[in-house]
């Protein structure tokens, strides 16, 4: 099989390509990436060399690009967005064009060539769920997007149901939850934590620290995608989720200084940012019940090995950090 996945130089979809040509090295995979300030190539320096991994310098609002590569692929696996809730606070605009307008070139161009298409969703379109609750997001959960970032995915998830049910486009969609682990951006909250603390700066925490997010280690994230465009049903939904919605920031933070060897003095509280939503939890007995997914990853150690991974990967994040700070001065 042929993959088009776009956005491969990102966190996901950096450990996608790695995941997929590991497990089936007879594929073929062609990267779009535009390069912005969140991919990086330096994350598939080990496949420059692989006759079955290619990379595309170019912008999914391009169609000529577009349909240029989709033309001469079996299957879209759909990663690029632009995907920090605060740059979206910022720049509005730019989220639109990428993850709404850009979404819509890649359909297009997949429904003139009859290619099967797999949308990479989240689950902050469905707003947020009250603390000390046993309430879960599910599958017909009502959207209720609460920041730019997350009302452009949702139209991005519309416009997918919609080319399925208007132009029978074989399409899925899966809805994550927060992902972490290698390759990710020194601007999100996991990464920036560890980053901040190897560079002796403070972690930052906003508000009360009481959010809570369902945490999914990014390895997990990739066998689910997997199963679904293998067994998935098409025209279907999937949420995909973790083990972690009773833990909040601060725990996070705090298991983050142990592992580091450092006391709560560097922790440092900051404004909350505008429409911070509480908390999300993911109920995901539906890719569990059809496909037989489950996260299998413990969360303690595989925070355990991400610390370890940015210990041991400075000439990665350390050029990039400085390109991240600047946002949250």
């Amino acid at each position: 099989m042929k993959l088009l996945v776009t956005g491969g130089a990102g966190f996901i979809g950096s450990n996608f390509i790695h995941y997929w040509l590991a497990k089936y090295p007879d594929d073929t995979i062609v990267n779009l990436d535009l390069l912005t300030y969140a991919g990086h190539l330096e994350s598939l320096s080990d496949l420059k060399n692989n006759p079955h991994y290619t990379f595309v310098k170019g912008n999914i609002t391009d169609p000529q690009i577009v349909d240029r590569l989709v033309s001469s692929v079996d299957l879209i696996v759909h990663f690029a967005a632009e995907s920090h809730v605060d740059r979206s606070i910022l720049d509005p605009l730019i989220f639109i064009k990428t993850n709404v307008l850009g979404t819509q070139i890649l359909l297009e161009a997949a429904r003139k060539h009859g290619t099967r298409f797999h949308h990479i969703g989240t689950d902050e379109v469905f707003g947020a769920l009250p603390l000390n609750s046993d309430l879960k997001f599910n599958e017909n959960t009502p959207y209720d997007p609460q920041s730019p970032y997350s009302a452009s995915k949702a139209g991005s998830d519309h416009l997918v149901r919609a080319y399925f049910h208007t132009f029978g486009l074989p399409v899925t969609i899966t809805n994550c939850s927060n992902n972490f682990g290698p390759f990710q951006d020194p601007e999100k909250f996991i990464s920036r934590m560890i980053t901040n603390l190897l560079t002796n700066q403070k972690v930052k925490v906003y508000g009360d620290g009481l959010y809570v997010r369902d945490w999914l280690f990014v390895e997990d994230h990739c066998r689910a995608i997997d199963d679904v465009v293998h067994r998935g049903q098409i025209g279907e939904t999937y949420l995909v989720g973790g083990l972690t919605e009773d833990i909040n920031n601060l725990q996070i933070a705090q298991k983050v200084l142990k592992h580091l060897g450092k006391d709560e003095s560097e922790i440092e509280y900051v404004t909350d940012r505008p429409g911070h939503d509480r908390r999300y939890a993911v109920d995901w007995t539906k890719i569990n019940r059809e496909l037989g997914w489950e996260p299998t990853k413990d969360f303690d150690a595989c925070l355990k090995a991400t610390v370890d991974w940015y210990l041991s990967h400075e000439d990665w994040w350390k050029p990039l950090k400085s390109q991240s700070e600047a946002i949250y001065k």
